[in-house]
């Protein structure tokens, strides 16, 4: 007896057909791409990288330590490096021989899904790297205020009781809401729709990104258009902003650069700027909408556009990087006094600031000691080939090669970090302290050794920002609240996606207000 299968309706047999064919060319054109990297050493498989990337990388790294190696991605070869002499290569290499941009583009396509503006002259990164950082001490206040009244009004808790909370969700809200108000001030960065919308953005570049890279380019145009969420998203953007910088036009023209109670924050540093001012409100609101992928998203500019990284919408440094380091709080209580008896201290001598944060050394070593064991990402500093590119030990990658720092490898090195595999909160600090350097073992720093925030002329511009807010936040929370686990049991465990290192979205925290 022979199964019958019933036959599709015409409309359905069409678009499915178009659909296998859209596939097939796309994997076709890839794969006729690839560079040759045969003389390279192969490590992993494509279904094991797909669910073990990390791991992978991690075993590639011991067996090719120092020495350059391939992974198999989906549909080409992705290049790994690891060692001092490999990353100081990546950092000397001039921009049309490894270039970052080109590397996002080619996972992301940055120039249909935030615009050829800018992706192709992102004078915004420059403000980040001199105003945003120059105005830190200035802003401080605003950092500190929008903190605690984010975390209460997050948290929303009754008398002495325990409410269980997602540790996620809870940390993104604070974040987001923090990091608007130096963006766009008061009262947007409050406005829950404005929120969403920030948090969201990054999802619909991603997927936008994956989609039309299954298209040729010539229809990118019209892929991004009427198969993207992206121009939603910049429409429900410009509705919130558009009255606001239409007003601060308007005092522009009448009063000059300076006026009375002028909003110091990003999106005027934009509009001061020689090209901002001149800007259209579209462009003017992508540009801050990618300033909120960077500051909260920044693990992005590590990542390509995977299926299951898409369906989760997974964040950056400044979501990830604290809600691994609540885990590891929650998870272990006794870290909790050494802590708050810092910052009591401290901001009893010198109340809050920034020149305060700079002194509590507990709290940036648990931070970077929180990032160092989880990360933001198995890879760092990620590159594309623009020619042919030889390497100091004379290994030579092909023009078109995507490449990266093998960072969480480097992380968990016991040649590099004493029992790399234990948590040690305070192992930054006491490294601090034995060297006699106040800078050398910050959150902030870089080195061939740490490479969290990639490193070099490239190394993460806003990483500054994000280690005074993420230190602000944990120094309030030890303050403010007693948290545990639900279970009391160990941290949640992370996720491993492909190269991504991602804390458990689901998990839940329990917080109450501190008995004084």
């Amino acid at each position: 007896m022979q199964l019958q299968v019933p036959a599709l309706p015409n409309g359905i047999q069409v678009a499915s057909g178009l659909a296998g064919i859209v596939v097939v060319a796309f994997l076709v054109s890839n794969l006729s791409k690839r560079p040759n990297l045969d003389t390279i050493p192969t490590v992993g498989s494509s279904i094991k990288y797909l669910t073990k990337g990390a791991d992978i990388l991690r075993g590639g790294y011991e067996k090719h330590k120092g020495v350059i190696f391939k992974v198999p991605d989906l549909y080409r070869w992705v290049v790994i490096g690891s060692g001092a002499q490999f990353v100081e290569d990546m950092c000397k290499a001039s921009d049309d021989e490894l270039s970052f941009r080109d590397a996002i583009n080619d996972s992301l396509n940055t120039e249909y899904t935030l615009g050829h503006s800018v992706h192709h002259n992102p004078y915004h990164f420059s403000i980040i790297r001199s105003q945003l950082t120059r105005n830190l001490g200035i802003l401080y206040p605003d950092i500190r205020d929008e903190i605690v009244t984010a975390f209460e009004e997050t948290l929303d808790l009754r008398g002495n009781e325990w409410k269980s909370m997602p540790a996620f969700q809870t940390v993104q809200k604070v974040v987001c809401r923090t990091s608007n108000r130096i963006l766009v001030g008061l009262p947007l960065c409050r406005d829950p729709d404005w929120v969403d919308l920030t948090m969201r953005f990054a999802v619909d570049v991603v997927k936008g990104g994956f989609i039309i890279g299954f298209f040729p380019k010539v229809l990118a145009p019209f892929v991004v258009r009427f198969m993207t969420s992206v121009p939603g998203s910049a429409r429900r953007g410009m509705k919130h902003l558009g009255p606001i910088i239409e007003k601060r036009r308007k005092h522009l023209d009448e009063y000059g650069k300076a006026w009375a109670d002028k909003p110091n924050d990003f999106l005027s540093w934009l509009m001061d700027h020689p090209e901002g001012s001149q800007s259209s409100v579209k462009d003017l609101t992508l540009r801050i909408l990618s300033v909120n992928f960077a500051a909260i998203h920044v693990d992005i500019f590590n990542c390509k556009a995977d299926m299951v990284f898409l369906i989760w919408g997974l964040s950056g440094l400044a979501f990830q990087s604290f809600t691994q380091a609540l885990y590891n709080l929650a998870a272990n209580p006794q870290y909790m006094q050494p802590l708050r008896e810092e910052v009591e201290s401290i901001v009893e001598k010198e109340g809050w600031s920034k020149g305060a944060l700079a002194k509590m050394r507990k709290i940036d070593s648990f931070l970077k000691e929180s990032q160092r064991m989880e990360g933001i990402g198995a890879v760092a500093m990620s590159r594309k080939a623009m020619k042919d590119f030889t390497f100091s030990d004379g290994t030579v990658v092909p023009k078109g090669t995507i490449i990266h720092a093998a960072s969480h490898a480097t992380h968990l090195d016991n040649e590099i970090y004493e029992n790399a595999g234990a948590f040690d909160p305070f192992r930054f600090a006491n490294m601090r302290d034995e060297d006699r350097d106040g800078a050398k073992h910050s959150f902030v720093s870089t080195s061939f050794e740490y490479l969290a925030f990639g490193h070099g002329k490239l190394a993460c511009p806003g990483r500054f920002f994000a280690a005074n807010e993420l230190k602000s936040m944990l120094a309030h929370l030890v303050l403010t609240y007693d948290i545990k686990l639900e279970d009391n049991s160990t941290p949640p465990r992370s996720w491993y996606i492909v190269l991504h290192i991602v804390a458990h979205p689901t998990a839940k925290v329990m917080f109450r207000k501190r008995a004084h």
